[in-house]
């Protein structure tokens, strides 16, 4: 058991490990602390969404719906590997679960899985999990044949491997809402104990930077603006993917497909949307960035 990682920690942690991370506004505060406990905390919660697309999975878990409010966990973890930072302190994606569990988890002595559970949300002997378990919601359908990508599961297993390592915990602190609570049964689609081989074995080797608290709360690295005409000349760059990614946060995507590094109409009209939700009309939101609403995007720095 451990004190949970500060916000600094906790994305300082992830991007040691090698993850493409959003940080959406307000996670670091938001949470549902004043419904209960957080911490201390035991081992991370895998979990599959039960949904479709980035940004409607992204805002479902961060607003929660009807019956459960958000946030629905810590981060999403997106088809393209991509983790979407959405919460920092409590989140509603455990629900009670299983005694033994818990304490098999705690321990690690468990082998190939933990036992059996044979507690749920509001059974009788149930424990809290939502004080004790990091969560992570991967977009699936759950329904057995929506694929899990490559990139995705090793997202999973970069995420999962950040966090053991930033306790000090070992693969087997790692679990599946099912192996929690016998109502559940996500992740489907992939096995949990080859899962936990995988983060053993990425426990073996030295992340790219070992994760540390640091003097002063970090400052995000931002891409800075590139100029207008930047866009006019039909750029093939990471950096168009990278504010393709940021316009559908924000809800402003307009794509069919994408993004993609290629600028095209579906960028124009995303960033035309960017720019009417920041207030600007006519001439002022024709889709070609400016710098005023480029810096407020806050597109992720591009190496």
């Amino acid at each position: 058991m451990a004190a949970p990682l500060t916000a600094d920690r906790f994305v300082a942690a992830l991007r040691a490990e090698g993850i493409t991370v959003v940080e959406h506004d307000g996670w670091r505060t938001h949470n549902r602390n004043g419904h209960g406990a957080w911490g201390p905390v035991v081992g991370v919660m895998i979990h599959h969404s039960v949904s479709s697309g980035t940004e409607h999975t992204v805002g479902m878990c961060y607003d929660g719906y009807e019956g459960l409010p958000g946030p629905l966990c810590h981060g999403v973890i997106a088809k393209d590997g991509t983790v979407h930072l959405i919460a920092n302190g409590r989140a509603n994606h455990a629900g009670g679960g299983d005694p033994s569990v818990l304490q098999a988890v705690v321990s690690e002595t468990y082998g190939d899985r933990p036992p059996v559970p044979h507690e749920h949300q509001g059974s009788s002997g149930a424990v809290d999990g939502n004080s004790r378990f990091y969560g992570f919601e991967c977009i699936n359908l759950g329904n057995g044949s929506d694929p899990w990508p490559a990139v995705q599961l090793e997202a999973i297993e970069r995420v999962s491997a950040a966090l053991c390592r930033a306790h000090g915990w070992g693969a087997k602190s790692v679990i599946g809402h099912s192996e929690w609570s016998d109502w559940k049964n996500d992740p489907r689609g992939f096995g949990m104990p080859v899962m936990r081989g995988r983060v053993q074995q990425r426990l073996g080797k030295a992340p790219a930077a070992k994760p540390t608290a640091p003097a002063e709360p970090a400052t995000p690295r931002y891409q800075p603006f590139p100029g207008t005409a930047f866009f006019k000349t039909t750029p093939s760059s990471p950096i168009v993917t990278a504010m393709g990614r940021r316009l559908v946060a924000e809800g402003c995507g307009r794509y069919q497909v994408g993004p993609s590094p290629r600028w095209s109409e579906s960028d124009r009209q995303s960033y035309a949307a960017w720019q009417r939700k920041l207030g600007f009309s006519g001439s002022d939101a024709d889709g070609w960035p400016g710098a005023a609403s480029w810096n407020a995007l806050k597109v992720p720095f591009v190496q």
